[in-house]
């Protein structure tokens, strides 16, 4: 395996949805090894995001999911790199929103983005939003779950075009079965692992919410 690394970049600014406005904190991710690397989420400020990639080429800007705080940079981002940008296509509810301009691609459960010849596979888990995606890349031991799952339990579902009983289907279909040692790489707040989190999310499916 090539010399691919992670590196968070931690970004601040607002989340708004349904008349409300919050301040947030969100997790980059640069993946990638001394040649090439793609983005997951452009969450706030492209300055900090565009330091941590450096002189590298950037392959994609990948978007867990379309909520404000994750594509607010993505103009930014894909107009100073050259990048494409994905997006599922059941977040465009969520996209034109925010942005007056599509996104470059469509993402599908099951694609594959290479980069620096490791594979980061497209899961769709939706819920916290109908279009969220994670991205597993079993090379690195590790898979990110934008808002889908955190330490703690999973994403959020009380505002609109979310759903508790999806997102829990979504975790357990795409990302229980990942190996328990599967380090999870969140939009917001510290790393945790699948085998952590299993006991909980076993739990909830088992009392059948």
């Amino acid at each position: 395996m090539s010399d691919v690394r992670c590196t968070r970049v931690v970004t601040a600014g607002t989340f708004s949805l349904d008349g409300g406005t919050w301040d947030v904190e969100n997790n980059v991710w640069v993946v990638g090894d001394d040649e090439e690397c793609v983005i997951i989420d452009a969450a706030h400020d492209a300055e900090p995001v565009l330091a941590a990639v450096g002189g590298r080429r950037v392959l994609a800007v990948l978007l867990t999911h379309a909520h404000d705080d994750h594509i607010g940079a993505v103009g930014k981002l894909c107009a100073a790199t050259g990048a494409p940008s994905y997006l599922h296509p059941d977040d465009r509810v969520l996209w034109d929103r925010v942005h007056p301009f599509p996104p470059d691609r469509e993402l599908a459960d099951g694609d594959v983005v290479t980069v620096g010849g490791v594979r980061l596979e497209t899961l769709h888990t939706p819920g916290h939003a109908p279009g969220a995606c994670c991205f597993y890349c079993p090379d690195l031991g590790a898979v990110f779950t934008g808002d889908t799952l955190f330490q703690g339990g999973p994403g959020a579902t009380g505002r609109s075009f979310s759903d508790f009983p999806t997102i829990i289907e979504s975790i357990r279909t795409k990302l229980l079965s990942l190996p328990p040692e599967t380090v999870v790489h969140t939009g917001h707040g510290d790393d945790t692992t699948v085998g952590t989190e299993r006991p909980d999310l076993e739990a909830w499916i088992a009392r059948g919410h």
